[in-house]
């Protein structure tokens, strides 16, 4: 109980002593207010006419998210094919093909990836 209390005590007079060093050490910013202003999706808050959001662009990102989510899920799949049964295994993989394969399709008929 005491090692734990005092390995807890020099991990935070370490953590404060390095914050106190970054505080002393840090460079004086200058604030403007071009770094005040937030800036999100590519929009510039100074001009004062907004430009309208690109619907393509949206869903090619949405698109990504699908594609770049069916690699993190396929990946961990393909490394371990050696300790799962493979008929399950093969099942699992051609569900996940399906289902993304079907959602491309459905969003082909939509005309949503073409470009207008």
């Amino acid at each position: 109980m005491f090692n734990l209390f005092l390995l807890s005590l020099i991990v935070f007079i370490i953590s404060m002593l390095m914050y106190i060093i970054n505080f002393i050490l840090m460079k004086k910013t200058h604030t403007n207010r071009e770094k005040l202003i937030p800036l999100e999706c590519g929009f510039n808050f100074m001009n004062k006419k907004l430009l309208p959001f690109s619907i393509q662009f949206y869903y090619m990102s949405i698109l990504f998210l699908i594609f770049d989510i069916e690699i993190s899920i396929l990946l961990p799949m393909i490394q371990k094919i050696y300790f799962f049964m493979i008929n399950k295994w093969i099942m699992s993989f051609s569900i996940i093909i399906t289902i993304l394969i079907l959602g491309l399709y459905i969003e082909w008929w939509n005309n949503l990836i073409k470009w207008k």
